[in-house]
């Protein structure tokens, strides 16, 4: 159970770190910033892309292991590490590549819809914190 709490929070500590990588590296002015911001077709496509993404990522990912399917996998015998590792993963991603995706459109056009976006992900985030006692109350009944 340890090692699939480590890589869960290997994954959500690398997202965040990306994250707020990239938030450095544009705001001190090492990467250029509004770089497309003049290209408002791509822009108007992106943002919507994302919003839909976004508000159907969040509750997907805040219910997934309340699912009937899900949460039976999870709960069979203890939970095995794959079956974790699995769910968790995908739980994870949904939240944590929109995330990055965000971040990075944010400093490419420009949008604040976009910084909003990546703000509501990072809160949802630690919702979905993967602790050792989370990983242990979520496999068993």
């Amino acid at each position: 159970m340890e090692k699939t709490q480590k890589r869960l929070m290997t994954f959500f500590v690398t997202s965040v770190v990306i994250a707020l990588l990239m938030v450095i590296l544009f705001e001190t002015d090492l990467l250029p910033s509004g770089t497309m911001a003049t290209n408002k077709n791509a822009e108007f496509l992106l943002a919507t892309i994302m919003e839909l993404l976004t508000l159907c990522a969040i509750p997907l990912a805040l219910r997934l292991f309340k699912f009937k399917k899900v949460e039976r996998q999870l709960t069979a015998d203890g939970g095995s590490f794959d079956v974790l590792m699995k769910w968790g993963g995908l739980r994870m991603a949904l939240l944590c590549i929109p995330l990055v995706v965000n971040t990075l459109l944010y400093y490419l056009f420009m949008n604040v819809a976009f910084g909003y976006m990546a703000i509501i992900l990072l809160l949802s985030l630690f919702f979905i914190y993967p602790s050792l006692n989370r990983c242990i109350e979520e496999t068993t009944e």
